[in-house]
């Protein structure tokens, strides 16, 4: 068995499906099922069962995936200990988050590190949902609630705020808003409720709203909704300085502090490598999630 055939396995466990595996390969399905086939018969068991859903793990392929997994970190730690220059991270390096994040903060944050290492690599995959890093899905991922179960190393990155907020023109053209009670009649701008994918992103119960009345899966779309002046949110602090017109509404009375995590696979803890950019970006987030916040308190 050599570590060749191990990753078209990891490829094709992880993808569950041929065509999936040969897009991560960079090869065609047909070649992946030799593949997988030959690695089978060699090894004298079978390790995957076709499915109308895909390509499922057998009790054989499960036993092996924990060892590819293992020879994959191993493979990966000799190639950072002789590559690259002292000091400089080399590499690709994925990461997945949500959309606000990803937005508003990553982009300076991944700029600022790919100068510090010019032969860095960084892809940013922004989507309003949970990563499977099982699945290798991303190298690491940023998530706004703590998890509870996989095998997982978590590492607190960055606390952040979040208020109510309006664009000054929705403020100048409805009565004045002095107290909650002030917020009956205006439409509120949240998650479409039965997309909120992290308990953490229920933000309604804050502003005492029965209802929504413009939705979206996707924080940054309800933030152009807020600047578009079509009616109050819950909105990022850190976002607030991207919008010039929008402020928060009754700061002192409506107020949201909650944190990012920084998932990896329990496999990598021992990388040098990711956690030195885990590092880079806990340092990133944290000095630009202040710089920002400060901004919004007087915009």
């Amino acid at each position: 068995m050599d570590w060749d055939d191990l990753r078209v396995f990891l490829a094709v466990a992880r993808a569950e499906s041929l065509s999936g595996a040969g897009r991560v390969l960079k090869c065609d399905a047909a070649t992946v099922g030799r593949r997988i086939a030959r690695l089978e018969e060699g090894l004298g068991a079978k390790f995957f069962l076709k499915s109308p859903h895909g390509y499922a793990l057998t009790d054989a392929g499960a036993r092996l995936l924990p060892h590819a997994e293992a020879a994959e970190a191993a493979t990966a730690a000799a190639e950072e200990a002789l590559s690259g220059e002292a000091g400089q991270l080399t590499g690709q390096l994925r990461i997945g988050a949500p959309d606000g994040c990803a937005n508003y903060l990553l982009p300076q944050v991944c700029a600022a590190i790919c100068d510090a290492h010019p032969g860095l690599e960084i892809q940013l995959i922004a989507l309003p949902r949970l990563f499977n890093l099982s699945k290798r899905e991303a190298d690491m991922a940023i998530a706004v609630s703590r998890p509870t179960a996989g095998r997982l190393t978590v590492q607190k990155l960055a606390d952040y705020q979040l208020h109510l907020a309006a664009d000054r023109d929705y403020l100048a053209a409805h009565p004045p808003i002095t107290s909650r009670a002030d917020l009956r009649g205006h439409r509120m701008i949240g998650y479409i409720p039965d997309m909120i994918f992290d308990k953490e992103l229920d933000y309604l119960a804050e502003t005492g709203a029965e209802a929504v009345g413009l939705a979206s899966n996707s924080v940054s779309v309800q933030m152009q909704m807020v600047r578009a002046g079509a009616g109050l949110g819950i909105v990022h602090d850190f976002a607030i300085p991207f919008c010039p017109g929008v402020s928060r509404v009754l700061p002192d009375e409506i107020g949201l502090r909650r944190t990012f995590w920084l998932l990896r696979h329990a496999d990598d803890r021992r990388s040098e490598r990711l956690g030195r950019l885990a590092e880079a970006l806990g340092q990133g987030l944290r000095a630009e999630i202040a710089r920002l916040e400060a901004a919004a308190a007087v915009q």
